[in-house]
């Protein structure tokens, strides 16, 4: 079959088009940070089929397959198009020339993970003025012993990694939800803080827009700029916020009742919700459950996926990489989908929709429900031979040992990994042919059973004749067997290039890689406008 190739002025027409596409960069993450496209998902070689139909639901849609365009081995975007055409994709396309050809064409690169969303909030702060003070500041109100409350809007885990001492939990769209249990007196500051900018600004956004009377300001830089400033943290905080009183749940939805009005917030039917899931191979749709993960765990609608609503709007593209998609929202009440419908709207989002009366409300019953989490949806890999933990441990044992290959996450091998693995990226796996032509036994390793797997396939293809073996049940069936482990990384064949390590979650990060992050964060939106392709529409 001829290669689907696209030029970079094609995708650019197809952008301002307004139909539904989607661009994956299929380079490792770290990679995709230091140069992409602003409409890019990132979704490596390696995982690709692990991330595809999450991603990009409905295989009618064109997807743009993006990688540097100086590709030293097979390159990955053309890699990329024939596993998309594998799993049923009709309409994959090689951005030919990768991203060098996009910069040569003149289009704009953006670095870091993020930038739509991250553009979005330093948009909003820079139009809506909102209010944000500096560490001093806020230590100053805390001092004082006046009247205040701190909100961390960030998922329970990366709070209780570090957090203001004395600040209370509720993850974005969670803010208005349980306000007025959490700050019962209007006369009470309201301290919104997150890790580094976006989020709260976005947390204490929404409570402006929501008309709380309190005085509401934003901890400027987050917990990175309250470090810099030398201010404590506090770590491991293990506090739990209560769900709301009935009290301030009603208090909550007539305040989003007035925001859903003012800002368009559509609403849909369970019957339509349900037509448009059997359209959904010709049409694109997301359904998003924006409760907490037990929530979601505890009863969720058919083909829903768990996005927690401060992270679906300070992330959109790790969860939604197809534009101009439909999107339904949903609760348990409405509150918490109407104030993150109201945000993807105004992120330029053409169709946002809250599913009506919630999952309370909607008619559906418990019967007509899934329950526990959800994993990726995911093409079961060809049929490979695997072997357990005790069966791996007795073949290195002995007088020929297999070749032993890890293509997990790097971060986890240096932590611990079987001893005398080699590393190496899924995507980068023709490096171990090169590097071991002669090998009759392989043994793959990887985080999961399904992606050692995958990787076991691909070998079958490198080393045609020898035995491959995929470890069953992952890296983590070794450790769980209490088995030896080798810490470091003492054979990697490509770089450490599949983690791009976020400094505002990072205890140790140092001070010159938070300041490094704030001058990115503030260059976004000169970036965003100049390069055409986002379409913000704020409710001023």
């Amino acid at each position: 079959m001829t290669m689907p190739y696209t030029t970079p002025h094609d995708a650019k027409a197809l952008f301002a088009a307004r139909g539904e596409f989607a661009v994956l960069d299929v380079r490792e993450q770290e990679e995709f940070a230091r140069g992409h496209m602003l409409l890019a998902s990132c979704a490596p070689i390696g995982r690709l089929e692990m991330m595809a139909r999450d991603l990009v639901p409905c295989r009618a849609v064109p997807v743009i397959l993006a990688d540097s365009g100086e590709e030293t081995v097979t390159p990955r975007a053309e890699r990329a198009a024939a596993v998309l055409r594998s799993l049923g994709y009709s309409d994959p396309r090689v951005l030919k020339g990768g991203m060098k050809a996009w910069k040569d064409a003149g289009y704009v690169e953006f670095t870091g993970v993020g930038a739509l969303s991250k553009g979005f909030g330093e948009y909003v702060e820079e139009e809506q003025h909102t209010m944000r003070l500096e560490p001093s500041e806020i230590k100053a109100i805390m001092d004082s012993g006046n009247g205040y409350a701190v909100i961390d809007v960030r998922p329970r885990e990366e709070y209780s990694n570090m957090n203001i001492p004395g600040g209370m939990n509720a993850p974005g769209c969670e803010v208005l939800y349980r306000f007025a249990d959490l700050v019962p007196d209007e006369r009470t500051t309201v301290i919104i803080n997150c890790a580094g900018r976006t989020r709260s600004i976005i947390g204490a956004q929404t409570l402006r827009n929501a008309g709380v009377p309190n005085r509401v300001v934003a901890l400027k830089g987050g917990t990175m700029n309250w470090q810099l400033a030398g201010f404590n943290l506090e770590y491991g905080a293990g506090r739990r916020t209560a769900p709301p009183s009935s009290r301030a749940l009603d208090i909550a939805r007539e305040r989003a009742g007035k925001v859903a009005e003012k800002y368009g917030v559509s609403f849909v039917e369970r019957s339509t919700v349900r037509q448009w899931q059997a359209e959904a191979e010709e049409r694109t749709l997301y359904i998003f459950d924006v409760r907490q993960p037990e929530e979601f765990a505890a009863g969720h609608i058919p083909d829903s996926r768990c996005a927690q609503g401060g992270q679906l709007v300070q992330a959109t593209d790790e969860y939604a990489a197809v534009r101009n998609a439909r999107y339904v929202l949903v609760d348990d009440t409405e509150v918490r989908a109407i104030m993150t419908a109201h945000w993807l709207k105004q992120m330029g989002l053409p169709e946002v929709y809250v599913l009506r009366g919630g999952l309370g409300g909607s008619g559906y019953s418990a019967a007509g429900l899934e329950y526990g989490e959800v994993f990726p949806r995911v093409e079961v890999p060809c049929p490979v031979a695997s072997i357990k933990a005790f069966e791996l441990r007795d073949r290195l044992a002995g007088p020929h040992p297999p070749l032993t290959i890890n293509v997990g996450v790097s971060k986890t091998h240096r932590a611990g990994h079987v001893p005398g693995a080699i590393w190496v990226t899924r995507g980068y796996l023709e490096l171990a042919g090169k590097a071991y032509p002669d090998a009759k036994e392989v043994a793959l390793i990887s985080d999961s059973d399904i992606h050692a797997r995958f990787a076991a396939s691909d070998a079958a293809a490198i080393w045609p004749g020898s035995l491959i073996l995929a470890l069953k049940g992952g890296l983590p069936a070794w450790k769980a067997a209490e088995l030896p482990l080798e810490r470091g990384m003492p054979k990697a064949l490509c770089s450490e290039d599949d983690i791009w390590y976020k400094p505002y979650t990072d205890v140790n990060a140092k001070p010159e890689a938070m300041a490094e992050y704030f001058d990115w964060e503030f260059g976004l939106v000169e970036r965003i406008k100049k390069d055409g392709d986002a379409h913000f529409s704020l409710v001023l």
